[in-house]
């Protein structure tokens, strides 16, 4: 069941003009990039998709645009965290009706974890919607909110649409081994930019949901990987380690992939809504150096 929800899911970031507003025709050519990667599939509205400084009306759009563009047979996946329960309800049924395959939805904002409460939350959104819930365990996004490998395994258990998970809870790999000792219902994303891909397949990782602004890597990665060539999913994790580190630098991540995609022609402007840290002409130089020594601009869309 759901068995396309597996492999490389690119989270793409939200295109802006240089005005800050939503730039549609960098939206639709950055689907068609994303496609033409062979990922797996694409996920929208995420942290990385600025879906917190964006209206509700542009949020519609972006799914529309997205789901348009891509196409039937390219499953497209639309965070609808919200901090509240009926919030996440409204936001996953739409999602679902406007054609998402799947929704990623991370915990609400808690004074302090409750494992109860979380259980709680993420059954109803899937008993409001058909298709998958992507739980997504990322604790510096929701103020240290960590989820409990006991509730991951009894979501798993709950139901099939509770199976999948996003992990992002350092070290990552670690907790992936945990997770599978109690149950192997859950089938683990890695995430993080990608930064312990190689490791998470190891510890048994069905992929990674994550964003990168050089998808194609990551799906020579896992193809290898998962034909058994595991010395050659080695080689091309090793080569690329330093644009896969430099790129998820905290707090300039979505500047860096916005900057790159632009280098690459996909979008037309990095543009990112304030508040957010600017990169400086420093950091610019050593991301061009890496490129320049990768040869990961050879080519332009």
């Amino acid at each position: 069941m759901f068995d396309y929800l597996t492999g490389i899911y690119n989270i793409t970031p939200t295109p802006f003009k240089a005005d800050g507003s939503l730039d549609e025709p960098s939206l639709r050519k950055l689907t068609e990039f994303t496609r033409g990667t062979r990922v797996n599939g694409m996920t929208i509205l995420g942290v990385l998709g600025e879906a917190d400084k964006l209206t509700e009306r542009e949020r519609e759009r972006v799914t529309e645009i997205v789901i348009e563009t891509a196409g039937d047979a390219f499953p497209i996946c639309v965070g609808t965290t919200h901090a509240g329960t009926d919030g996440c309800i409204e936001y996953s049924r739409r999602a679902q009706q406007q054609g998402a395959k799947a929704v990623m939805v991370a915990p609400p904002k808690l004074a302090r974890t409750n494992d109860a409460a979380l259980e709680k939350h993420y059954r109803a959104v899937a008993d409001a919607i058909d298709i998958p819930v992507v739980v997504q365990d990322f604790p510096p996004a929701v103020g240290g909110i960590t989820m409990s490998v006991e509730l991951i395994a009894k979501l798993a258990a709950a139901s099939p649409r509770l199976a999948f998970l996003k992990l992002e809870d350092d070290p990552a790999p670690m907790k992936i081994t945990q997770i599978r000792a109690v149950s192997r219902d859950v089938k683990i994303f890695g995430g993080l930019g990608g930064m312990m891909f190689l490791e998470e397949l190891r510890h048994g990782a069905i992929g990674t949901m994550t964003g990168f602004a050089f998808p194609e890597i990551l799906v020579e990665i896992f193809t290898k990987f998962t034909a058994g060539d595991r010395d050659g999913a080695t080689d091309v994790f090793y080569k690329y380690l330093p644009i896969i580190r430099f790129e998820n630098q905290p707090r300039i991540n979505l500047a860096l992939r916005k900057h790159i995609y632009h280098l690459r022609g996909v979008i037309a402007s990095s543009r990112v809504r304030s508040p957010f840290t600017a990169v400086d002409a420093d950091t610019l130089a050593d991301l061009d150096d890496i490129l320049s020594r990768l040869a990961l601009l050879t080519a332009k869309v």
